[in-house]
């Protein structure tokens, strides 16, 4: 098969059989799950989930957050630092590093960075979610009612992807002078390891690395990138990353601590580029 990000060959990389309860019976009729990892970037993505319908896929997101969100037994140790993140925008935003004035969360989930942000930073955001529309009276636009934004923060979903249209439909929410934020896990490498803390959530289908995320900066047009190791957030912009790199160095003095890194191209901070 051809990668999603590069069109470079993948080949096969290993297999998964979810036996976690009650992961395994949200799995029953999808069974094994095999990998694919591509030779030029090392994007790995599970070709099984990309084989399923529209409504095989839908009813297994529905099923798995309905469980993580409603469930009390269920430790939520790899929920994205909402908290953290809502700081994250306050900052840029107070900054004039990003638009804080036209927002979307695209797939928002339940919408509890929304909550959080207009509770405790007075920041209003609109909310678009493929999955959940309109439950509990919290109003989220629809498919139809999006357009481009200065800012479109995406948490928690370039692990869910299927196919390369997913991608493109969240970047074509992105204004021509605007910018992506994203929440995921990107590796140097994808651990050989079905048992991997990442693949637990049986709808984690996509797995980025450094190399697959500079590709599609580039592919994208963006040209630079922010990282934030609190939030957990990469911030990619359109323009060379000297527009903004004094004040993200003011901001970090302000704050007497490293909350953001930049650079030109994509951030692997861990690097220690």
């Amino acid at each position: 098969m051809k990668c999603i990000i590069c069109c470079s060959n993948s080949r096969y990389y290993f297999s998964k059989t979810y036996s976690e309860s009650p992961f395994d019976n949200m799995m029953r009729y999808i069974g094994e799950v095999d990998y694919y990892k591509c030779e030029n970037c090392g994007f790995v993505i599970s070709c099984t989930h990309a084989q399923l319908n529209e409504k095989q896929w839908e009813n297994l997101n529905y099923s798995f957050h309905s469980y993580i969100e409603n469930s009390n037994n269920e430790k939520k140790g790899n929920q994205p630092p909402y908290a953290e993140q809502a700081m994250m925008l306050s900052f840029l935003g107070k900054n004039r590093i990003i638009r804080i004035d036209d927002i979307v969360d695209y797939a928002a989930g339940y919408g509890t960075l929304s909550k959080i942000l207009f509770k405790y930073h007075g920041i209003k955001i609109k909310k678009f979610d493929k999955f959940i529309q309109n439950e509990n009276q919290d109003v989220y636009i629809n498919e139809k009612e999006l357009k481009t934004y200065k800012t479109v923060i995406n948490s928690a979903m370039f692990e869910h992807i299927l196919k390369r249209s997913d991608l493109e439909r969240l970047n074509n929410t992105v204004a021509v002078d605007g910018c992506l934020i994203i929440h995921t896990v990107v590796c140097e490498n994808v651990p050989n390891d079905p048992n991997w803390f990442y693949l637990r959530q049986p709808v984690h289908t996509a797995f980025h690395t450094n190399r697959s995320m500079e590709i599609l900066m580039k592919q994208w047009g963006y040209r630079s990138s922010i990282y934030s190791p609190q939030s957990k957030c990469w911030v990619l912009l359109k323009d060379k990353i000297e527009k903004v790199e004094k004040k993200i160095d003011q901001l970090n003095n302000e704050l007497q601590h490293p909350w953001f890194y930049c650079k030109n191209g994509f951030v692997d901070y861990w690097k220690g580029f």
